[in-house]
């Protein structure tokens, strides 16, 4: 049976993981018959089908003042307890009008309920959903025990009622193994893992601009190397790395190239990388991507955007780097798989348990880049061959084990344990 599916976050926009992987998921669920509809503070999906509530949004006014008095403090004042609850009261009403307008069987939570950027928004979802027994997905990212700074907080108790809930209608799904464990121990709940995916199904489309015109536009030479960072610039994303990497490559035509912006933490990590690369003699380079506008139906990126998508940087990369510290999954090494492209991976504990298994290949790093993962990247460089065959086997296992097929399956699971119909 058909349902409509209301997808409820802080933020539907950009290329952060939640909103790649809900577009995703609502790419797959539309394929199935369903309709899928967005609630959120930020928004770049068709207004049609969409309920944009700016208080929503974890960088609001109101929400920046209410963190302001939460974390780093163990005890929270009246007032901001007022505050708290009356703007958690203010967004359950319009989770209420945005259910009704649209005549929303299933709710989806993608990451509102797991990681406290929006204390209240979860607050007030989580009501909602105990006021009406609505079935529920609660589509996990990031946990608040995965990130230090959530560790000294004034709000256990909303921790522990929201972050997540403990409801019937409620079915749960983490991104990897770690979480799922964690889950239970923590929270006495169970849950399906669903890993991020991508359309292995098909090859990649052809990049909606040009890859001399990219080039161009990054201000690259026809002979430059490019090694492409595609990730926000964040530390955990551990950028350095591929600075230093680049900085001992000790070749000018290696050009470094971060294709994401800052985000919500801030632009100190960027400033101080800038200053790395500077002391190193690297040439790094910052530029903005967008979505690529065929991903999913329900994103329509405005004409006059001549912003690059990330689907047209992936083609002209020579090499990925993705040494992160820690990742709750990882989307670019399933792009760098994708595009076929030879990566470069700090083997991050999610990795290691839930990934490396899978018999894929790639450069690997443990913590720091020694002479011996150097020449590794020149080897593979520089041999065609060797680059191909390490491309095509983890295009083809990447395709057994994190394609749409697999997300079709378990979407198919979840809708089942919450509604009873398939």
């Amino acid at each position: 049976m058909k349902k409509n599916i209301g997808f409820v976050s802080t933020r539907f926009s950009g290329t952060d993981g939640v909103s790649l992987e809900s577009a995703k998921w609502a790419n797959v669920l539309g394929a199935e018959g369903h309709t899928n509809y967005w609630f959120a503070g930020q928004l770049d999906r068709q207004p049609d089908f969409s309920m944009l509530v700016p208080e929503a949004f974890f960088d609001h006014p109101l929400n920046r003042k209410i963190e302001s008095g939460i974390w780093g403090k163990l005890q929270r004042a009246p007032e901001l307890n007022r505050q708290i609850k009356d703007m958690a009261e203010f967004l359950k009403g319009k989770l209420y009008e945005f259910v009704d307008s649209f005549g929303i069987d299933i709710i989806i939570a993608q990451n509102a309920l797991t990681i406290p950027m929006h204390v209240p928004l979860g607050l007030a979802l989580t009501d909602f959903l105990a006021e009406t027994g609505i079935p529920c997905i609660a589509h996990h990212h990031d946990f608040y025990w995965e990130r230090p700074r959530f560790s000294v907080n004034a709000v256990k108790d909303y921790l522990d009622m929201a972050f997540p809930p403990s409801l019937p209608n409620i079915q749960h799904a983490v991104i990897n193994s770690a979480a799922q464990d964690q889950l239970a121990w923590r929270k006495g709940l169970s849950s399906i893992i669903v890993p991020n995916v991508l359309h292995f199904e098909e090859e990649p489309r052809d990049a909606e601009r040009d890859p001399d015109e990219i080039r161009r536009y990054i201000g690259l030479e026809p002979d430059d190397i490019l090694i492409l960072q595609p990730t926000r610039v964040v530390p955990r994303k551990g950028i350095e790395h591929a600075i230093t990497l680049v900085g001992r490559l000790r070749n000018p035509r290696y050009k470094l190239v971060v294709s994401h912006e800052s985000g919500d933490e801030g632009d100190t990590y960027e400033r101080a990388l800038q200053e790395m690369a500077h002391e190193a003699g690297v040439d790094l380079r910052f530029i903005r991507t967008r979505v690529p506008t065929f991903l999913w139906g329900e994103y329509q990126a405005t004409e006059e955007d001549e912003t690059p998508s990330l689907w047209d940087v992936y083609p002209c990369a020579d090499l990925v780097t993705f040494p992160s510290l820690y990742e709750g999954f990882g989307n670019a090494f399933l792009e760098a798989f994708y595009f076929r492209k030879p990566i470069l991976v700090n083997r991050y504990s999610i990795w290691i348990e839930d990934i490396e298994p899978k018999g894929f290949k790639t450069i690997d790093m443990d913590g720091y880049i020694t002479q011996e993962v150097v020449e590794e990247v020149k080897q593979i460089l520089s041999d065609d061959k060797a680059r191909e065959e390490m491309t095509g086997l983890n295009f083809e296992l990447a395709r057994r084990y994190f394609s749409y097929e697999i997300l079709k399956r378990r979407l198919r699971s979840l809708i089942l344990n919450v509604t009873g119909m398939d």
